[in-house]
């Protein structure tokens, strides 16, 4: 049986707990084989971002074509794209593609601390030609309101809520699905929006349907949460430890 593979386009967190370093672990304990473009080198650690370097659009097109010429692409997913050059980029390659394996769009407007992740001119790019590329966008509630009604299937995520439930809202066409779990009280949760589309992507990578592709991940970042609310790393926002804790 072939190996499932995901690829993950996203920008590099040093600290490792969000970005294409989350990505990537998640794959591996998901049972995929992750690759990854880089789109961009943040220097951040649990307390905030320090510093962007978004990577030439050229760039992240090469890195696209030399993974696409090479190895099969089971499952893809977006993080943090920056600019609207490397949208435009990363939709050529992918409209490009005779077969175009699922797409997961985290949309990554901003980091834990506030930061600006995506510049203003790639806002409307992302809107007009990436999500119609979509299998899924997984919005948390405040990049919900930004980004309006999507056409595309979309996760809701309910972390940013407050009561003692967090109620997750797949949204197809008409129909709703919801996954409910209970409210961790932690500050280590640094990385889980990154977490979650990851692990979603490396179930649609396996060839599961979204809706239980969608309650898998929801169950592991749930747990993984859990986990780091007992201890993690910094002196911020902590990381999930992904792989060290909770399969």
């Amino acid at each position: 049986m072939r190996v499932r593979t995901a690829l993950t386009i996203a920008g590099s967190d040093c600290g490792g707990g969000a970005g294409l370093q989350a990505d990537l672990k998640v794959f591996l304990t998901r049972g995929v084989y992750g690759m990854s473009v880089v789109t961009a080198v943040t220097a951040q650690n649990t307390r905030g971002v320090r510093a962007i370097g978004l990577t030439d659009p050229a760039l992240v097109r090469e890195q696209l074509r030399a993974v696409f010429d090479d190895f099969p692409v089971d499952a893809v997913k977006t993080g943090m794209l920056g600019s609207a050059a490397i949208v435009d980029a990363v939709c050529d390659v992918l409209e490009s593609l005779a077969v175009r394996p699922p797409l997961v769009i985290d949309p990554v407007l901003l980091a834990k601390d506030g930061s600006p992740l995506l510049e203003a001119r790639a806002f409307d790019a992302l809107c007009r030609r990436l999500v119609p590329l979509a299998a899924l966008v997984t919005p948390n509630l405040p990049e919900a309101g930004v980004l309006g009604r999507l056409a595309a299937p979309v996760l809701l995520k309910g972390g940013h809520g407050t009561g003692a439930w967090v109620e997750d809202v797949l949204l197809v066409g008409d129909t709703s699905t919801m996954y409910r779990h209970r409210r961790v009280s932690s500050q280590n949760t640094h990385g889980t929006g990154c977490t979650l589309s990851a692990a979603i992507t490396a179930e649609l990578a396996k060839g599961v349907a979204l809706p239980d592709a969608c309650a898998t991940g929801v169950r592991y970042v749930s747990r993984l949460v859990r986990g780091a609310s007992r201890g993690s790393l910094g002196g911020g926002f902590g990381p999930l430890l992904h792989g060290l804790r909770a399969r």
